[in-house]
């Protein structure tokens, strides 16, 4: 399923003029369908986990106007997975929405999320590393070089995988195939690294 975008309305184009004007690091995102528009920080941080989401196919922002008797929300996100579609706000933890927000999205035919970015840990700082290079493609040479040494030995570390590179800045071309899911590294251990595991990624 893909995210079809509503026709613009005049709160939907002042809501995204708005978030237009604000820029949030990294720029760069892989599954993001349209420009990438962002309200907070929040939501830039969950944008750059939903890159890195397996189960997540495709994301767009500020995708449609939801209504109940008078009041409007604009959701975040609309994300499309294998088996759903969901309107999804990022939020402090804190935060609550109004109740109505969901059984509006009800009504138009989506499942709707709160989630709040997990800053802990090192997902999302791993993500942000990667995404930095989220506009390099990486050679058809050097992802079959990569992609036979990882089939030869099952798994190789990130220095071990840099060797591969001719074509490409080799962190780059890396960063390319773990974004592309040619390839998949754990997000979550540790900040990546030289000894980091690169495992090939099959299906």
């Amino acid at each position: 399923m893909t995210a079809q975008p509503e026709i613009e309305t005049d709160q939907l184009v002042s809501v995204r003029a708005d978030a237009a004007r604000l820029h949030f690091h990294p720029r760069g995102t892989v599954r993001c369908i349209g420009t990438p528009l962002f309200r907070t920080q929040r939501a830039r941080d969950l944008g750059c986990l939903l890159d890195v989401d397996p189960t997540v196919v495709e994301w767009s922002c500020l995708p449609l106007v939801l209504h109940r008797l008078g009041d409007s929300h604009v959701p975040d996100f609309l994300v499309v997975r294998e088996n759903e579609t969901s309107l999804v706000n990022a939020v402090s933890e804190s935060s609550r929405l109004e109740p109505w927000i969901q059984d509006a999205a009800a009504e138009t035919g989506y499942q709707y999320e709160v989630q709040s970015p997990i800053v802990a840990g090192h997902r999302l700082a791993n993500s942000m590393d990667l995404l930095r290079y989220a506009r390099w493609h990486c050679p058809l040479g050097d992802r079959v070089r990569v992609l036979a040494a990882l089939d030869e030995h099952g798994s190789l570390t990130v220095a071990e995988c840099l060797t591969a590179f001719h074509e490409t800045v080799p962190i780059a071309g890396l960063s390319s195939l773990v974004l592309r899911r040619f390839v998949e590294i754990d997000l979550d251990e540790a900040r990546i690294g030289p000894e980091t595991a690169v495992r090939r990624i099959r299906g």
